[in-house]
C-alpha cells in the first residue's frame, strides 16, 4: 500500500521513521521480550524508557532545572479545567483568584469557558470581532492575577503568536504566563523560561494521542485547594514522577522515537527551517491563485496550521467546491483536508512529520484542480 500524505490536524502523522521502528520493536522492546503496551509503568523496563523521554524533551525544548515535567492523561481539555484548578482554584469559582485570557481561537475560548467554572476569569482582548482572522494586542496582566493564559498557535483558524507577551505588571511583579502550545510544540525555538506552565497534546508534533505533557515551574505545584480530585493535582504527579496511576505508556515510548527522530534531523531549530521553507512556499502560492485564498491576516499567519477557502461568493457553490475539493484530493492521496466542522473551508496541517514534498504534491494537485 502507498502511504499517503495526511493533513490531519490532529491525530496527525508520525515521521515513518518512528513508525517503522515501533513496529520492528512492537514485540520486543529493548531487548525484553515484551512490548511496551505489556510492560508494568513501575517495572525496571519501563523506567528507562520514561526517563529517556523526559531527558530528550528537556534537552529540545532547552527546559529549565526547576521545572517539572508531568506525562498526563485528558488531553489539551483537561487542562483548561487542571490550570485554574491548580493555581486559581476554589470550589466556589466566584472566590477564586483572577485568571487572564486573551481570546484568539476556538480552542481559547474554551478554554477560558471552562476556566470559568473555577476561578473569576477576565478576557482581557479578543479577535473574534474579525473572525479569529488575527492576534489582538495583549495588554499588561494586573496586580493580583492568578496567571495569564494564551493560545500560543490557533489550530482551527491558523493564527499563532509571533512575539510572547511580556505579563510584568505595573508594581514590578510578573504574573505566570500559561499556554496551551499543542500545535506548534517543537516547531521552533520557545523561551521556556518566560512562561509559568505549558502543555500540549500530544496528537500533533509529539507523537499519538492519548499523552498531555504538561511543563511547570516548580513554585507553581501545591497551590491546589484541598478538596481537589487527587487526579487532578500537580503535586500528587508530580510527586510521583507521573506514575501515580498507570500512565499511557505506549504514548510516552513513542513521543521518545519522535524526539529522537528530531534530535537526529538537528533538533529544534532544523526544524524550524524547514516548517519555514513549507509554509513559506504554500503560502506563495495561496497568495497567486485565483480560486484559494488565506483568510488569515499576514503577520499572525500558523506555521502549522493554514486554512485556505474557494472565492465563491455564493455560499452553497463554495461548499459544493470545497467538498469536490476534498474528494478529489483524498483520491490523489492528500488527506484530511477538509476545515474543522465549526468554520467549513479548508485546512493543510503541515507539523514536523509532513515532509515538502507532500507540500509540493499539494500544491502540484491545487494548480491542476484550479485550472480544471
Amino acid at each position: 500500500m502507498k502511504r499517503v500524505f495526511n493533513f490531519s490536524p490532529g491525530p496527525s502523522a508520525l515521521p515513518l521513521p518512528v513508525l517503522e521502528r515501533a513496529a520492528a520493536e512492537m514485540c520486543d522492546a529493548n531487548g525484553s521480550g515484551q512490548s511496551i503496551m505489556e510492560m508494568s509503568h513501575r517495572s525496571k523496563d519501563f523506567k528507562p524508557v520514561i526517563e529517556k523521554t523526559e531527558a530528550l524533551l528537556r534537552e529540545l525544548m532547552g527546559i529549565p532545572a526547576n521545572y517539572r515535567v508531568l506525562f498526563l492523561q485528558g488531553g489539551a481539555s483537561l487542562q483548561f479545567s487542571m490550570v485554574p484548578m491548580n493555581l486559581a482554584g476554589s470550589a466556589d469559582a466566584a472566590a477564586g483568584k483572577k485568571a487572564a485570557y486573551i481570546e484568539t481561537g476556538i480552542w481559547a475560548e474554551k478554554a477560558a469557558k471552562e476556566a470559568a467554572k473555577f476561578a473569576s476569569v477576565e478576557v482581557r482582548a479578543s479577535s473574534k470581532d474579525r473572525s479569529y482572522a488575527y492576534i489582538p494586542d495583549a495588554p499588561a496582566p494586573q496586580d493580583g492575577d492568578a496567571y495569564y493564559h494564551i493560545t500560543l498557535n490557533n489550530t482551527i483558524v491558523g493564527t499563532r503568536w509571533e512575539h510572547i507577551p511580556d505579563t510584568g505588571t505595573a508594581k514590578g511583579g510578573t504574573v505566570p504566563l500559561v499556554s496551551d502550545i499543542s500545535s506548534c510544540a517543537l516547531s521552533e525555538p520557545l523561551d521556556v523560561s518566560r512562561f509559568g506552565l505549558v502543555y500540549a497534546g500530544a496528537q500533533k508534533n509529539l507523537g499519538p494521542a492519548g499523552v498531555t505533557v504538561v511543563v511547570i515551574r516548580e513554585d507553581l505545584i501545591g497551590h491546589a485547594p484541598p478538596e481537589t480530585p487527587a487526579m487532578l493535582r500537580y503535586d500528587v504527579h508530580a510527586e510521583e514522577g507521573s506514575l501515580y496511576n498507570t500512565p499511557p505508556c505506549y504514548g510516552i515510548y513513542m513521543i521518545g522515537l519522535v524526539l529522537e527522530w528530531l534530535k537526529g534531523l538537528g533538533g529544534v531549530p532544523a526544524i524550524a527551517e524547514r516548517n519555514r521553507e513549507k509554509a513559506g512556499l504554500f503560502y506563495r502560492y495561496l497568495d497567486g491563485s485565483k480560486l484559494f485564498y488565506s483568510p488569515v491576516e499576514k503577520p499572525f499567519r500558523s506555521l502549522m496550521n493554514i486554512p485556505f477557502i474557494a472565492r465563491e461568493n455564493d455560499p452553497q457553490k463554495r461548499a459544493e467546491l470545497e467538498s469536490r475539493f476534498v474528494k478529489e484530493a483524498a483520491a490523489a492521496g492528500l488527506i484530511n483536508l477538509a476545515g474543522h466542522r465549526l468554520v467549513g473551508g479548508m485546512r493543510a496541517s503541515i507539523y514536523n512529520a509532513m515532509p515538502i514534498e507532500g507540500v509540493q504534491a499539494l500544491i502540484q494537485f491545487m494548480e491542476k484542480f484550479e485550472k480544471s
